[in-house]
């Protein structure tokens, strides 16, 4: 099909490529244990990545102090946060029925991200690896040894790349520096320049492009290829990564469990998670599927501008089609958000999983940050408040019904638990801060 072809080919695809907000709900969408006979990911796999995470908290401990009280298990607080939910019931004049809680990854400990997860785990396995490999390691070391110098020495002659946006950056960048590694973060032009100037800070080579994210994957693994001493953490095709992220439902359900909240079929659990390649997303989703099964739905939440899984998806193109050929122009101010093709890994992945993809405005993502900020007095980026769209329009939206009904949920929601996973934020400097509040695009 044609570019014109394919917009006309649904509704849904003309209001994206007329930049509307929409909730597309995914019709490949199957029972669990269906949709997993498609996935060859063995569940082993994201208990091994947790593992090996608690394995390095020694070491995480020792060279990043602020985890001290976590004993370096890098781990962000979720909390209710009704006042929130109020006062988006008041704003949007909607319905939220049930619990709302805010899953904190943006305060998330080193990187400030959800980026924190997947990225700070591939840099530790490669490091693993390495070490491992060269019989500086055994397995049944402690970890901590990592911290010595001649590890740092070692680890010197290595490189590690990486192509971003900027939160999966700033995750690798400060980890990859932290154990003495030379690395290379190649930037889009939609990175902050806050995040450009903090991985400076950190020891970080930062090399900048005129294109958007897809431009700058390209290029850094380009470079890296050409160099037999430098390993390209790949977003938008990282196992290593989508394993890192996973874990965190491992962890979120013991969270739940310490806050007395069940989920099964009569108190069903929905999140709603922002979007940019789906590495992030994708790995979390497969994480909570594999523990809660047909009891939670996912749903990824991505900007107008930049609605790339939900193309790739509606399509069943993948990373094989860009906004750009619908005729999207990519930018956004949802930074982390701002790609334009998919993860050819997560899109297939998720064909079977996800419950579909809203599309939101980016004035709301100001506006959604001012209202956390006064009903909960809590700081996130734009891009992280992208997931409160879902929360917004899953009861109120005329899609949002009916994939309530379809799901045979109409008369529990009452008992619904929602999460808005807050992606990122914490590192966001106090006077950028401030602009951030006093954004209005509306």
């Amino acid at each position: 099909m044609n570019k014109e072809e394919i917009i006309n080919s649904s509704k849904n695809l003309r209001d994206i490529a007329q930049l509307k907000e929409v909730l597309w709900l995914n019709p490949k969408k199957v029972q669990y244990e269906e949709a997993a006979k498609t996935i060859h990911i063995d569940t082993d796999l994201i208990d091994d990545a947790e593992r090996r995470l608690d394995k390095f908290a020694p070491l995480i401990e020792i060279l990043f102090p602020e985890t001290k009280q976590s004993h370096g298990i890098i781990e962000s607080p979720i909390q209710e946060i009704d006042n929130m939910k109020q006062e988006l019931i008041s704003s949007y004049n909607t319905e939220i029925s049930g619990k709302l809680l805010l899953k904190m990854d943006s305060h998330l400990a080193i990187a400030g991200s959800v980026k924190a997860r997947g990225g700070i785990y591939e840099v530790l396995k490669y490091a693993e690896d390495l070490a491992l490999k060269n019989n500086i390691l055994k397995e049944d070391d402690d970890y901590s040894v990592m911290a010595e110098k001649r590890f740092r020495d070692f680890f010197g002659q290595h490189k590690i790349q990486v192509g971003s946006t900027g939160n999966l950056g700033l995750s690798i960048g400060i980890t990859s520096a932290t154990l003495g590694f030379n690395v290379i973060v190649h930037m889009s032009s939609d990175a902050k320049q806050w995040k450009k100037d903090l991985l400076r800070s950190k020891g970080a080579q930062v090399v900048e492009y005129d294109g958007d994210f897809s431009k700058a994957v390209e290029e850094g693994r380009k470079m890296s290829d050409q160099d037999p001493m430098s390993y390209f953490v790949d977003d938008e095709n990282s196992m290593n990564l989508f394993l890192g992220y996973a874990v965190a439902a491992r962890r979120l359900k013991k969270q739940l469990e310490d806050m007395n909240i069940t989920v099964n079929k009569d108190n069903p659990l929905f999140v709603y998670l922002p979007c940019g390649v789906g590495g992030a997303p994708g790995g979390i989703t497969y994480g909570l599927k594999s523990i809660y099964k047909d009891d939670v739905h996912c749903f990824f939440v991505e900007p107008t501008h930049a609605p790339s899984m939900l193309i790739g998806m509606a399509t069943g193109l993948h990373n094989d089609i860009s906004v750009q050929d619908l005729g999207i122009d990519g930018k956004t101010h949802a930074d982390g958000l701002a790609v334009g093709r998919p993860s050819k890994l997560v899109g297939k992945m998720m064909d079977y999983l996800l419950g579909g993809v809203f599309t939101i405005e980016d004035y709301k993502l100001y506006d959604n940050m001012r209202m956390l900020h006064n009903s909960e007095h809590i700081d996130i980026e734009p891009s992280a408040c992208a997931g409160f769209e879902g929360v917004i329009k899953m009861e109120s939206s005329e899609a949002g019904r009916e994939y309530i009904s379809k799901q045979q949920l109409t008369d529990k929601m009452k008992n619904a638990t929602h999460i808005s996973w807050a992606t990122g934020g914490s590192l966001v400097p106090e006077e950028i801060n401030k602009d951030f509040l006093n954004t209005y695009l509306k």
